[in-house]
């Protein structure tokens, strides 16, 4: 069984996620999560010496498409398209003074 959670951890990681909870809602999550962990640590139990590291109930094979080059869009085609460009390139609202 694994340790369970403590209420700094989840202060912790609710901080690091920068989520805000009243004491009554990190008690439940303190709960909950403990919960989960416990029952994550039922996994401990099983015997996975003769289960392969990557093992899957159903075929895995990776679908790749061919890399190829071609050509681009010329730079006017693409810029017909922005509602505003300057000096060849998209012109966009200034977000940072």
């Amino acid at each position: 069984m694994m340790p369970r959670i403590t209420m700094d951890e989840v202060l912790r990681v609710a901080h690091l996620a920068r989520l805000e909870f009243d004491d009554t809602e990190i008690e439940v999550f303190t709960y909950h999560l403990g919960e989960i962990l416990d029952y994550i640590g039922k996994l401990n139990e099983l015997d996975t010496t003769d289960v392969p590291p990557t093992s899957h109930v159903l075929p895995v094979c990776n679908v790749i498409k061919t890399d190829k080059a071609w050509d681009s869009y010329a730079r006017e085609v693409v810029l017909e398209n922005a509602p505003s460009a300057e000096e060849g390139h998209f012109k966009v609202p200034k977000v940072i003074d």
